[in-house]
């Protein structure tokens, strides 16, 4: 059997590629040579790019298999995440990779821009010993504005508290506990603006973000203040600051992106107080080493048909630790529901009870209804076209939670409404510290049953006998019954026979089992395939 094929479409590190090997037939292309780009991708499952390759709605249309594109690094500008959406692709990037690389560097230039090192270096090199020209500022006792304090702007900030540095932070999705906890005190952006010494910038860029510091904000600032960008080019107004500069009312600054890039002339370059690199917040061996492996995993991931914690376009995000174990339960759940229905509901509500409501659980969504068109459609099922394969099918998906639980700690259900009005339901859960699966429910009737790679039920009027019949018809087939359940509403009511068995019940023994016991419903479900 033949290995999926990952394209690396620009230079990847050694590990990664050595991780993608072990697995993968890994080929490789140019990604910036479009004429060979679009028929190298025709036949592969995935697509590893990092900032040059241009991956479009029209590199979609000639990757048939494709299945999941991955950037090796965070920015995903040059990736139609919309256009991949639709094709049911998985985008990946490795977010985590440089956000330590970027805070350092970020901390380097505001360093070299206190203490004007590279103008001191470039002087000293030339000859020139000019220790009063370049006397610089410490640190100590100052006052640091940092806006934005996601991954990257904590940890500057944590690491400019062990510089003695008062830290002020200015972001509207922050709760001030959670700043708070961290040391940090949150303010408002007029307040950062007028009391820091140095502001560093760590937000995205957002059309709220563009030119978020711009002349109005800078007018605000102190004389004495330095300003620091390692985020993105254009949240700084770049000719804003190049004027506040020539006026003295911004005493340095120290920049890494640019609104263009490359940038190789700007006017802010003619500012003997201004340090620049071109851009090389993420340009460290460690972090490319962490982004090659980051994406190695991630696509092994998504090709193997798992979640994927770094997936840009499937809702849900990263996964709690208490979540991640029922993962495979749902993704089960949902295709013994298919199996018990025959069919797609019109309705769909995934139910979450229990301890783990308090998280978000919009995964458990996605894996139940991985399952549930797992054996539905022909095409891959994933956690990114599972959504699309509902909508385009017109059902109606609903998530629905409540920490309370009566009998069991949490549990999953999913329940559909079919086109004629039955309701069909399964609900499971998790037990013990080694978390066994447990289906304890199938509409409406309590059990408690492990889940098998073949199992069978059949509900019929309860009466005398019929759990020997079927005990009977199966092993004349030659069938072994692992465990058996009956449920009933009431004496003589309906039942349900709920059964594990070691091997597949063949199509025509459900049948055969169906008409002699006279049962309503008779489903096999079989999860190996």
């Amino acid at each position: 059997m033949s290995k999926p094929v990952v394209l690396v479409a620009e230079e990847l590190s050694p590990a990664g590629i050595a991780e993608l090997e072990a697995d993968f037939e890994v080929r490789h292309v140019d990604g910036s040579d479009r004429a060979a780009l679009l028929p190298a991708v025709a036949d592969v499952d995935a697509l590893i790019v990092r900032s040059a390759t241009k991956v479009t709605a029209e590199v979609f249309q000639h990757a048939a298999k494709l299945r999941v594109v991955a950037r090796a690094g965070v920015g995903l500008d040059n990736v139609d995440v919309e256009a991949a959406t639709k094709a049911g692709v998985m985008v990946v990037n490795a977010p985590t990779s440089n956000i330590v690389t970027a805070a350092e560097h970020a901390i380097a230039l505001l360093l070299a821009t206190a203490r004007n090192v590279p103008q001191a270096h470039g002087a000293l090199k030339q000859g020139e010993w000019k220790r009063s020209k370049y006397t610089g500022v410490e640190l100590q006792g100052k006052t640091v504005g940092v806006l934005g304090l996601g991954r990257i702007g904590v940890l500057v900030a944590q690491r400019l508290a062990a510089f003695d540095m008062n830290v002020i932070a200015y972001d509207p999705y922050v709760q001030a506990a959670r700043a708070a906890q961290l040391g940090v005190r949150l303010v408002g952006l007029e307040e950062l603006l007028r009391e820091s010494d140095f502001i560093t910038v760590h937000l995205p860029k957002t059309s709220e973000t563009i030119g978020l510091i711009g002349d109005r904000e800078l007018r605000m600032v102190k004389p004495t203040v330095r300003i620091i960008n390692a985020a993105r080019g254009g949240i700084v107004d770049e000719a804003a600051l190049d004027l506040a500069l020539k006026e003295g009312r911004v005493a340095g600054a120290g920049l890494d992106v640019y609104s263009t890039e490359p940038c190789t002339d700007s006017p802010l370059f003619h500012h003997d107080n201004v340090v620049v690199t071109p851009h090389l917040g993420a340009s460290t061996h460690e972090a490319q080493e962490k982004a090659g492996t980051q994406v190695a995993r991630s696509v092994r991931l998504a090709l193997a048909g798992e979640f994927v914690p770094d997936a840009v376009n499937v809702q849900g995000g990263a996964v709690a630790e208490d979540v991640k174990p029922g993962l495979p339960l749902a993704e089960k759940l949902g295709r013994i529901f298919t199996a018990l229905a025959g069919g797609v509901p019109v309705r769909l509500e995934i139910v979450v009870r229990g301890e783990i409501a308090q998280h978000d659980v919009k995964v458990l969504e996605l894996a139940a209804l991985k399952g549930v068109f797992a054996d539905v459609t022909e095409e891959s099922v994933t956690f990114v076209n599972a959504p699309l394969l509902a909508r385009d099918r017109g059902v109606e998906v609903t998530l629905s939670t409540t920490e309370e639980s009566a009998d069991w700690r949490n549990v999953v259900q999913v329940r559909g409404t079919m086109a004629d009005g039955t309701v069909v339901s399964v609900s499971g859960t998790l037990t013990g510290p080694k978390h066994h699966e447990r289906i304890v429910e199938i509409n409406g009737y309590d059990m408690e049953l492990s889940p098998t790679d073949h199992m069978a039920f059949f509900s019929y009027t309860d009466r005398p006998g019929i759990v020997g019949v079927v005990g009977r018809l199966l092993g004349d087939q030659g069938v072994n019954i692992a465990s058996m359940q009956v449920g009933r509403d009431a004496k003589g009511g309906t039942a349900l026979i709920a059964l594990t068995v070691d091997s597949a019940i063949p199509a025509q023994l459900v049948d055969v089992i169906r008409d002699e016991i006279g049962a309503e419903m008779g489903r096999r479900v079989d999860l190996d395939g």
